[in-house]
């Protein structure tokens, strides 16, 4: 493997000294580059995207080229384990992911396989390989999951939801079947990870979307012990070194302090709280990551880098920061626009690690 010439992320991550603020956005590989929107013509289909080792290569290797990002992420869906489990995933124009077989019942959870992910998803290792070969030690490269939680909601509502009325009347009503989905998905997402970890993955991100939509009783049971078994069961990688991991789990500052105490690295914060009030709660346990609201990348150039400095202030002096937006980049936004935020961060924030 090449030697990483640029390892700012990792260092922020472990709240080691950097010379600047590492940055990276979620969904940085996607629908606002018009070069991604061809590969994924070339793909006939999303999912033709995710599971073409070679296309996914060459889109999350596009916006490296454009921007100097500080790391690469995985290009794939969250979705992926489910669609091995056989539950039939397509993609509907206008109302994205479906499953054909949702789980509703005990026999159906019970009649879930568990997977070998390097053969049921070995494309996905297949990219992880590929990108980190085709990356050269550039930057490192992330790998990622879904959190139990959140593929749980898609795989019992058969897709998108604005209530989660099934899924919820699932743990509410049979909490012993939701356990025992929840905590097929645990091993599913450890080993899914730890197979991406012995492919190349440099950092791992567990995806809890819909973490925010439990009250706080059913978020501890239902979503953050199955991370923290994640967690607990991943692996160093291939040469023996600390394989960094980050929680993000969207609309949760309620629970900073019970992620924090998970034994992760670092924390994803959405845009609904502070940078200073994240981190005067979590102290120096974690680092921290984020917070940009996305809708600022629809500003003026003049307002993203107003905003940019507003967030690096927010979060102050000192190690452990790595700047991101609060959630994913969306498909309106114009490359220059985040070719001006990556310009900020930049410029501006190595005033922040002076010693």
């Amino acid at each position: 493997m090449h030697q990483l010439k640029n390892d700012r992320f990792l260092r922020a991550l472990r709240r080691q000294p950097v010379d600047r603020t590492p940055v990276w956005i979620m969904r940085q590989a996607g629908r606002y580059l018009p070069e991604y929107r061809e590969v994924r013509k070339q793909a006939g289909s999303f999912m033709g995207l995710c599971t073409n080792p070679e296309l996914a290569c060459e889109v999350t290797l596009q916006p490296l080229r454009r921007f100097p990002l500080d790391a690469a992420i995985l290009f794939s869906d969250i979705l992926t384990i489910p669609d091995a489990m056989g539950l039939g995933l397509h993609f509907v124009e206008g109302e994205g992911p479906k499953f054909s077989r949702p789980v509703r019942s005990a026999a159906e959870i019970e009649a879930l396989p568990r997977l070998d992910p390097n053969e049921s998803l070995a494309y996905v290792m297949d990219a992880v390989a590929l990108i980190r070969k085709n990356l050269e030690g550039a930057v490192p490269l992330i790998g990622f999951s879904g959190s139990p939680w959140t593929l749980a909601t898609y795989m019992v509502e058969g897709g998108s939801s604005k209530s989660y009325g099934r899924v919820k009347g699932l743990l509410y009503d049979q909490p012993r079947a939701a356990h025992t989905l929840l905590g097929k998905l645990a091993d599913a997402v450890t080993d899914y990870l730890n197979a991406q970890i012995a492919a190349g993955a440099q950092a791992v991100q567990v995806f809890d979307s819909w973490g925010g939509v439990l009250s706080p009783e059913t978020f501890r049971e239902f979503s953050l012990q199955y991370m923290q078994r994640i967690v607990d069961g991943l692996h160093a990688g291939p040469d023996g070194e600390e394989i960094p991991v980050v929680l993000f789990s969207k609309g949760c500052n309620g629970h900073l302090e019970a992620l924090a105490a998970t034994g992760c690295q670092a924390l994803g914060v959405d845009w609904t709280i502070s940078l200073t009030e994240a981190r005067g709660r979590v102290g120096d346990r974690v680092a921290l990551q984020g917070n940009l609201d996305p809708a600022v990348l629809l500003a003026s150039p003049e307002v993203i880098r107003e905003q940019a400095a507003a967030t690096l202030a927010s979060f102050g002096h000192g190690e452990g920061h790595v700047f991101n937006l609060g959630h994913g980049i969306t498909p309106e936004v114009k490359p220059e626009h985040l070719g001006e935020l990556v310009r900020a961060i930049q410029d501006l924030s190595p005033a922040y690690h002076e010693s």
